[in-house]
């Protein structure tokens, strides 16, 4: 009997603008075909759920994705929290990235501390395999690369580190629903079509 599985996935890329606020940014034309190409998918067949954040681009790239398959939502699959400097150029996003790895109990120019971060996307993923109307088959769920990368490291029993990160946006890793073992680290989502 297979293992039941949960998919944790990033979204595909967006439509930056900077006069928006990121939680409100879409997927840009790429981001939109990546996440599309992903419907009716093999993988598909034996998901009861699809959960995402309440981000607008994890949102997008869930509805692209379920189908008839029930979508739900949680706010705290969210991205971790960087609101006290919303957006910034990607040089300088990644310099507070990598600090924000390294000191994981530290605030960042004011962004939450990644130790904080992890303990709620666990608490959000362990609600996700316990609740109800997640099914009895596999879960998939749609979030952002930072807490992903945390979660991740929480599963390999590793400490907080940049080096789990995901190569890009759009990616997936792969868990067992029952045991928590992760089955493999990120690969990006186009190898989900051949599952």
């Amino acid at each position: 009997m297979s293992p039941r599985l949960l998919r944790f996935l990033t979204h595909p890329q967006v439509r930056v603008d900077p006069a928006t606020p990121v939680p409100q940014w879409d997927l840009s034309d790429v981001g939109r075909a990546r996440a599309a190409a992903l419907a009716g998918s093999p993988f598909l067949a034996a998901t009861t759920s699809i959960w995402s954040s309440t981000e607008v681009k994890a949102l997008r790239t869930a509805e692209l994705i379920a189908g008839g398959i029930p979508h739900l939502v949680r706010e705290d699959l969210g991205e971790n929290d960087r609101s006290a400097t919303g957006f910034v150029p990607p040089e300088e996003f990644e310099a507070l990235a990598d600090a924000f790895f390294a000191h994981p109990d530290e605030s960042v120019r004011g962004w939450a501390n990644a130790a904080d971060e992890q303990r709620r996307i666990v608490a959000a993923v362990d609600a996700v395999l316990t609740d109800e109307r997640s099914g009895d088959g596999d879960i998939v769920v749609v979030a952002h690369g930072g807490v992903g990368t945390l979660l991740l490291c929480h599963l390999l029993g590793r400490p907080i580190t940049r080096e789990l990160d995901q190569p890009g946006q759009g990616h997936y890793f792969t868990v067992d629903r029952d045991t928590r073992a992760v089955q493999h680290g990120w690969h990006p989502l186009e190898e989900l079509s051949a599952e």
